[in-house]
């Protein structure tokens, strides 16, 4: 059980209460929904101002919110017959293509047909234990809906080092992706901060007030009548920081549901962006290893019909 308090800020002045919280606890536990705070205030766990309030109480600001959170009760998470697209594997690690649509870790709403949920099948006792039962092995994620190369770690010392590695930014990551409009320049970087949206916490966004320091080098691959097949290289790895950073351009990924306007003329499942190619040093032998994934079926239709 833990207790958390909070003053409102102006921003949130006329939000309600349940609302509020679902905002607030967003990044930090995105498993806390809108719906589990409606039940916590139903129940009284929640005050305002040391008074209990309906789910409809419209905040003002200065209002100091009382949050307390019971302890979550431990799912275990189940492996799972799902066929892996292994790229690399070792008694250390394996480096797999992760396929669109696939949740990497479990989480509300989405408790299997994970990534973790087939590695557990693949690799049974052997995967690192550092990021607890619901992410084991796991030392870095893609989106949902963007596909490609992603390492998965089968022991803590692996872990330890590829996270450093990841950390201090030298590990190799080149993604493919189709933008809206057509690019001017050959090549360049965006250098940004991204961080949480002001407005719409569903998103990120280039933030200078509260970002983190972002970098996405990119080179035009093609150009076509009304889209651009790019490569980016990221030299950090914020949350969306490729569709953010391109939307800022004004060129978003084509497909993407949060930083488009998500007019397209295929059908599409998300965003057209592929984690291509990662390279690092290998944990225990320390020699550069360097991996790449092919592009998907859909990504290779949608190249061949811009060409026609």
């Amino acid at each position: 059980m833990r207790n958390e308090t909070f003053e409102v800020e102006n921003e949130y002045e006329g939000e309600r209460l349940d609302r509020y919280l679902g905002l607030i606890f967003q990044k930090s536990d995105p498993g806390l929904s809108r719906s589990f705070f409606q039940k916590l205030i139903r129940e009284n766990a929640v005050t305002v101002n040391d008074v209990p309030q309906k789910p409809s109480y419209r905040l003002s600001e200065e209002d100091v919110i009382a949050v307390t959170i019971p302890d979550a009760v431990a799912t275990p998470v189940l492996p799972e017959d799902i066929p892996l697209d292994i790229l690399y594997e070792d008694e250390d690690l394996l480096v797999v293509s992760k396929p669109k649509g696939m949740v990497v870790h479990p989480s509300a709403g989405h408790e299997s047909g994970t990534l973790v949920n087939a590695v557990l099948y693949h690799c049974r006792d052997s995967l690192s234990g550092i990021n607890g039962e619901i992410r084991p092995g796991i030392v870095h994620r893609i989106d949902m809906d963007t596909t490609g190369s992603l390492i998965v770690c089968k022991n803590d010392e692996s872990h330890v080092k590829i996270a450093e590695q990841i950390r201090v930014h030298s590990v190799t990551r080149k993604y493919r992706g189709i933008v809206c409009g057509v690019v001017k320049e050959d090549a360049g970087t965006v250098n940004a901060p991204v961080g949480r949206h002001p407005v719409d916490r569903k998103k990120m966004a280039v933030n200078e007030k509260n970002g983190k320091p972002a970098i996405t080098h990119y080179r035009v691959l093609e150009r076509f009548s009304r889209y651009t097949y790019m490569e980016f290289e990221l030299e950090t790895g914020r949350t969306h920081q490729i569709r953010v950073h391109m939307a800022s351009l004004g060129h978003p990924l084509l497909g993407d549901p949060l930083y488009s306007n998500g007019k397209s003329p295929y059908r599409l499942q998300g965003q057209t962006l592929h984690a291509m190619t990662i390279g690092f040093l290998h944990p225990r032998s320390g020699e550069y290893l360097e991996v790449s994934a092919p592009l998907p079926a859909y990504f290779i239709k949608i190249l061949a019909d811009l060409h026609q």
